[in-house]
């Protein structure tokens, strides 16, 4: 009767057996890589997307703009790093913006506005040396063909052809006894649309845009009808020269700017009625004043203030200041 409480006692002092339960996981590797073909399906779309968004942007892209791209990381290092002086044809020149202030020359307007806010500061554009030699190359076709052709060497001493930071600029003048214009027309004479019909025909040499702009002299223009001014007058004048470059062979989607400047920008502002103040001023921009101009979509101002940095040999002896009594613009 012990020995059976004994082994009852000894049984129920015997800890339980401890069951593990080992159950084998189900391998989910592939599902975890069930969704990878998503990625690279959608890195495959944005790929022909950004492909197909490059062929439309190429496509709707002019050929002038795309030369002036291919200008601009076509130019050296060096000339992006300033260069040396030997480059200075190619360095960087400063596209001034908006327009000329000429409170300061009008008699009686006193001191300027002590409020008048600072113009802003413009990054130089970069010139290509590509683009800087083919105006330097038209500079020199424009010369000789003045010196070989009768009909324009006979008004030479009233063609002024010089290099500046936006492009070839090329002025007609008028002289004290042979106006481009008779007084308050807008109709050429019969040698300035000789003149305009040659130049026209050459400057299609180049794909460089065209900038027009007519001058007027200071004399107040009162013979037209009533609100009728300079400003009309010179835009007029600019018009007029257009057709005779056209006319003469040049491209039409070469012009890029037609304007007129009435007499804000005279070549001598000592004289009202200076003969050479009253002109014709042709432009043939170079790619990075022309990439600026469309940047801003047109706000850019040409610069026609820069002073010419050589012109014709004759034509700076022989234009000089002429005093007269009085002449209408």
């Amino acid at each position: 009767m012990s020995e059976r409480r004994s082994r009852a006692s000894q049984q129920v002092e015997t800890p339980a057996p401890v069951i593990v339960r080992r159950s084998k996981k189900s391998d989910d590797h592939g599902a975890h890589h069930a969704g990878a073909w998503k990625i690279a399906y959608a890195d495959f779309v944005t790929a022909m997307m950004a492909f197909f968004l490059l062929m439309w942007l190429l496509g709707s892209t002019s050929k002038y703009d795309k030369q002036g791209i291919e200008d601009y990381f076509n130019t050296p290092l060096s000339s992006l790093l300033g260069g040396n002086e030997g480059t200075a044809a190619a360095r960087p020149s400063v596209i001034q913006g908006g327009g000329r202030d000429i409170s300061d020359t009008r008699p009686g307007d006193g001191k300027k506005s002590q409020t008048e806010p600072t113009p802003p500061t413009t990054v130089p554009p970069i010139v290509a040396p590509a683009d800087a030699a083919r105006l330097q190359q038209l500079k020199e076709r424009l010369t000789a063909l003045i010196e070989q052709s009768p009909a324009l060497r006979a008004f030479k001493d009233q063609i002024r052809i010089s290099i500046t930071n936006e492009g070839l600029r090329i002025e007609i003048v008028d002289s004290q006894n042979r106006p481009m214009f008779p007084s308050g027309s807008s109709k050429l004479q019969p040698y300035a649309v000789t003149i305009l019909t040659q130049i026209g025909a050459a400057l299609n040499d180049v794909e460089n845009r065209i900038s027009i702009a007519g001058h007027t002299d200071a004399v107040p223009y009162t013979a037209g009808p009533e609100g009728y001014s300079n400003w009309e007058l010179s835009s007029d004048r600019a018009n007029a020269a257009r057709r005779a470059l056209v006319a003469g062979g040049m491209r039409g989607e070469k012009l890029l700017q037609v304007r007129g400047l009435a007499d804000v920008l005279p070549l001598n502002s000592n004289v009202a009625d200076e003969p050479t103040n009253r002109r014709i001023s042709i432009l043939v921009l170079n790619k990075a004043a022309e990439l600026a101009f469309f940047h801003d979509g047109g706000r850019t101002a040409i610069d026609e203030t820069s002073p010419a940095s050589s012109a014709i040999p004759e034509v700076v002896n022989r234009l000089q200041p002429v005093s007269v009594s009085r002449s209408t613009p």
